[in-house]
C-alpha cells in the first residue's frame, strides 16, 4: 500500500527543524522506524539547501514523503531551477557538505525540473532488506 503526505514550509531557517519533525512524525504514524535518522538528516540538509539556495522571494518549499513496500522516497520542491552540486568542502569550511551526506546516507538521489518552475531534489531509502523505490 502506498502512503503519501506533504507539507509546505516558509523559506525561513526555523522551517528546517519543522521539516525534520514533520518527517519523524509521519514515519512514526506510518510505523516505519527503519532509517528514520538517515531520512531526518537528509530532510534537514535538503530543506536547508531550499531555504538558502532554492527559493525566490515570496516562495517557500514543499517536503513530500512517499512509502511503498520496502522503501521511502523523500522530495524537497523549491522555486529555483539552479541544480545543486555536490562538492568536496575544505576541512575549514563551515558548510558545503549537505549533498555529500545525502549521497552517503540515501540509497539513491537526484534532481528533476518542476513545471512551471523550480526543481525537485529527491532521495530514496530502502528498509532493511528492501528494494529501491
Amino acid at each position: 500500500m502506498t502512503k503519501t503526505t506533504q507539507r509546505f514550509f516558509e523559506a525561513r531557517r526555523e522551517s528546517v527543524s519543522q521539516a525534520r519533525t514533520f518527517a519523524s512524525e509521519t514515519l512514526a504514524d506510518w510505523n516505519l522506524p527503519d532509517r528514520v535518522e538517515d531520512i531526518r538528516l537528509c530532510v534537514s540538509e535538503l530543506a536547508t539547501n531550499a531555504v538558502v539556495h532554492g527559493t525566490v522571494p515570496g516562495h517557500g518549499f514543499l517536503v513530500k514523503l512517499d512509502a511503498e513496500e520496502e522503501a521511502v522516497r523523500m522530495e524537497v520542491h523549491d522555486s529555483c531551477r539552479r541544480r545543486p552540486k555536490a562538492r568536496q568542502a575544505a576541512d575549514t569550511d563551515t558548510s558545503g557538505r549537505g549533498l555529500i551526506l545525502v549521497n552517503a546516507l540515501a540509497d539513491g538521489w537526484g534532481v528533476q525540473d518542476r513545471t512551471p518552475s523550480g526543481k525537485i531534489v529527491w532521495c530514496c531509502f530502502k528498509a532493511a532488506g528492501g528494494a529501491t523505490a
